[in-house]
């Protein structure tokens, strides 16, 4: 049960209750715990939409010297602007924005994730949120194409 536990936090980044909770209630299904672990922290993601964004970071990208991003990526302190976490989003979104040249915030969030297009931006937002408990939204990017 241990490794099962401390493989759960590997993947998810959950805390240690959090994941023995969702090992239990799973009843030892490793993806259905994944899942509910997940599941509750989007629902954490959404109670902190609210709440200020007065730290953040500029991310830059610039691919095969043709186009280039910068994306202006916000959150509630400094420790988490500088956080990994944090800092690989910022790529991510800046990747993103490169490949799929979104007209506006709104447009980026709903796009189907690059890498994962199972998912949306907004829900891999949501993850990193559930992750380091605080608010992350995008506050504006430009995108440049030659």
């Amino acid at each position: 049960m241990r490794t099962s536990i401390q493989r759960l936090r590997e993947v998810t980044g959950a805390g240690v209750m959090e994941c023995k909770r969702a090992w239990e209630e799973s009843r030892g299904d490793f993806d259905r715990a994944v899942a509910l672990i997940r599941e509750r922290g989007m629902v954490k993601a959404e109670k902190k939409g609210e709440r200020e964004t007065g730290a953040g970071a500029i991310e830059s990208f610039v691919h095969n010297e043709r186009v280039g991003v910068l994306v202006e990526l916000r959150c509630e302190t400094d420790f988490v602007a500088r956080s990994e976490e944090f800092k690989t989003l910022a790529h991510e979104i800046a990747m993103q924005i490169a490949a799929m040249a979104p007209g506006n915030v709104k447009e980026l969030v709903v796009q189907p994730y690059i890498k994962d297009e199972s998912q949306t931006v907004e829900s891999l937002m949501k993850e990193v949120i559930a992750k380091v408990g605080e608010n992350i939204r995008v506050e504006r990017f430009c995108r440049y194409e030659l």
